[in-house]
């Protein structure tokens, strides 16, 4: 990969990160896809993160324990809070405190020894669940304090945070990952999956995903445990 641009790609193993990784590929960049084991009770999603970076040929993958269960304060990461299944308003009881500041230094740690002047993640402001660091806002601010706290940076080598996904409503995501030949069927979205997968249907990322695919007239590629009705 000689001469290849390099890029750090957080994957989740869902429907955004996944077309993440296809348009940063597209793009011409070699993906070194980082995924976290942060006590999620959704670990399914770990499964299918593997299944997409070997699909998409990313130049590698790694999971990174961080262990965010030791805090809790979440539903996806303390099992006495329950995942919600209606839709609700505000910050809701999914949002894991600082998650998407924490990955974001570790993706920017490794970014630095690969001499990689680019991160790539899924947030969006459109379809983003009222999480407050899915902001362009957010992501600008981060960016900015990258370029001031890192070796790179001082040095002139500007870091940039890559949110290719911000505007997009999740059927357009949807209609562009199906372009780029991303394999929906291999991604995990639901905040409460089983061992294998399957999606529960009610919670409020599949309310979302199955939206996207009926929105852009896309089957939905979606395991459930039951029929969504």
């Amino acid at each position: 990969m000689s001469g290849t641009r390099r890029a750090v790609i957080l994957l989740s193993g869902g429907l955004d990160s996944a077309t993440v990784l296809a348009i940063a590929r597209s793009s011409g960049f070699a993906c070194h896809a980082l995924s976290f084991d942060y006590g999620q009770r959704h670990r399914a999603e770990l499964d299918a993160a593997a299944r997409v970076a070997a699909q998409q040929g990313a130049a590698e993958h790694r999971v990174f324990n961080l262990d965010l269960a030791v805090f809790g304060g979440s539903a996806l990461t303390d099992a006495n809070i329950a995942v919600p299944e209606q839709a609700s308003t505000g910050i809701p009881v999914t949002y894991v405190p600082a998650r998407n500041t924490i990955m974001l230094s570790i993706a920017l740690a490794w970014a630095e020894v690969l001499e990689s002047r680019d991160i790539f993640i899924g947030v969006n402001a459109v379809d983003y669940s009222g999480y407050p660091d899915c902001r362009p806002e957010y992501i600008a601010a981060f960016e900015a304090m990258a370029n001031l706290a890192t070796r790179a940076g001082v040095e002139g080598k500007q870091l940039r945070i890559h949110t290719p996904l911000m505007q997009l409503s999740k059927a357009q995501i949807v209609g562009l990952g199906t372009g780029l030949g991303v394999d929906y069927t291999a991604t995990v979205s639901c905040y409460q999956a089983d061992a294998t997968g399957r999606a529960c249907g009610v919670c409020d990322a599949c309310r979302l995903r199955r939206q996207g695919f009926v929105e852009a007239g896309v089957a939905d590629a979606t395991r459930y445990v039951a029929s969504p009705g």
